[in-house]
């Protein structure tokens, strides 16, 4: 099932689609508002997720999802992410840097580059606008599949904007936490989609769009199978001796790098679009 957070009478709600139909999970246990919240009480239950929320479909009201009342599906207290995973972006990180062999080792090495991302403050949903930053000259999206954890388990995909500055990066690798981490710098969504909805989350296409006064400036597609890490591998590496909040989002890198003479601008547009997910649609503003 695919799981969207909205917002209705001023109370947010759990909507479930299996694919057929949309269930608002809320209007049949209230306390079931939240990705969170289910996946708290199929953990209790020793569940699966879809399973659980199955059993709540026959009392759910069927509604239909408005894409202007989406919320983020999951509202993580913390995101975090990997990067340098596939190898357009190791040689994307080569190039903007003055020392790029930083950059070919992690690529290398089995244990991967992971780092502290967003904060849930700093964390925009679908349709918000992601930030730019007002001391940054080049700034980019970078479209992620994100792997969505509850009490360290992977229990569903979602997709991330880990917007970034790559002149303050290139300038120094030390500079990563100030390139990465600032207000509006990442965005989640639309949806989860359960792992039992997702035959193989390194078998996905992906595809980005960037839209300026109308006209398309960039349109690339990969596949998750260009990792070259596995999701289990880079949650395996987040999760040791390190306390993860009981709901946790990685994202896992990005194949989809525009040229370098490319920088986004305030009213741009970005649309990730993942199979078997969904589209993230997000403005652009400066912060």
């Amino acid at each position: 099932m695919k799981y969207y957070r909205v917002q209705r009478e001023c109370q947010p709600r759990l909507v479930a689609d299996d694919g057929e139909n949309a269930y608002d999970l809320t209007s049949a246990h209230d306390g079931l508002d939240s990705f969170s919240a289910l996946a708290r009480a199929a953990d209790r239950g020793n569940r699966g997720l879809d399973e659980l929320a199955s059993e709540y479909t026959a009392e759910a009201d069927v509604v239909e999802v408005d894409g202007s009342e989406l919320g983020l599906p999951v509202e993580p207290p913390e995101v975090w992410a990997a990067g340098v995973t596939y190898k357009i972006s190791e040689e994307a990180r080569e190039e903007e840097s003055d020392d790029p062999d930083v950059y070919m080792n992690v690529y290398q090495s089995e244990r991967p580059e992971v780092f502290f991302k967003a904060t849930r403050s700093r964390t925009v949903g679908p349709g918000d606008d992601v930030g730019i930053r007002g001391d940054s000259d080049w700034d980019v999206p970078e479209p992620e599949l994100g792997v969505v954890l509850h009490r360290e388990e992977v229990v569903g995909f979602t997709i991330g904007n880990d917007v970034s500055s790559r002149s303050i990066e290139g300038e120094n690798p030390l500079y990563l936490p100030q390139a990465k981490t600032y207000d509006r710098c990442c965005s989640l969504g639309p949806c989860v989609a359960s792992t039992g909805s997702i035959e193989d989350p390194h078998d996905l296409e992906m595809t980005m769009t960037i839209e300026r006064d109308g006209e398309i400036l960039y349109e690339e597609s990969t596949n998750t199978g260009e990792m070259v890490k596995t999701c289990e591998q880079l949650a395996s590496y987040y999760t040791r001796h390190n306390a993860i909040p009981e709901t946790a989002v990685l994202l896992t890198g990005t194949a989809l790098v525009p040229s370098s003479d490319f920088t986004l601008r305030p009213g741009d547009d970005i649309a990730i679009q993942i199979e078997d997910i969904g589209t993230l649609e997000n403005g652009v503003t400066t912060v």
